[in-house]
């Protein structure tokens, strides 16, 4: 099983990122997906799910400007964020839960 996460990077507030996530050594399709971050300092957390039927859910501290979404015929899990904040800094990980899978993670830096 391997995830591959992308798209982080420095962004302003109030502009957007996609993070990617490729995955690799699994049925996909049969699958549910999670994005977590991790602060500086702070413990990782579940911000966004979809489950292998493409139904989302949030953290609700971000359900309004996250966007987690899939493309079954590339394998591949997204996470839209826009109105970028500060707090949004951290680390991006994909999870396959079923495997308890995760990515290296991907960099997220909010500032102005």
């Amino acid at each position: 099983v391997q995830l591959v996460e992308s798209g982080g990077g420095f962004g302003q507030p109030g502009g957007s990122l996609r993070l990617s996530c490729i995955t690799s050594g699994f049925i996909f399709t049969d699958n549910h997906m999670a994005w977590y971050r991790q602060a500086p300092g702070k413990r990782r957390e579940l911000v966004a799910a979809i489950t292998k039927g493409g139904s989302p859910n949030y953290l609700n501290s971000v359900k309004d400007r996250f966007t987690i979404s899939r493309d079954n015929a590339k394998n591949t899990v997204y996470l839209q964020i826009n109105n970028l904040k500060p707090e949004d800094t951290a680390v991006y990980f994909c999870n396959a839960p079923l495997f308890d899978a995760w990515g290296q993670g991907t960099q997220v830096t909010v500032s102005s």
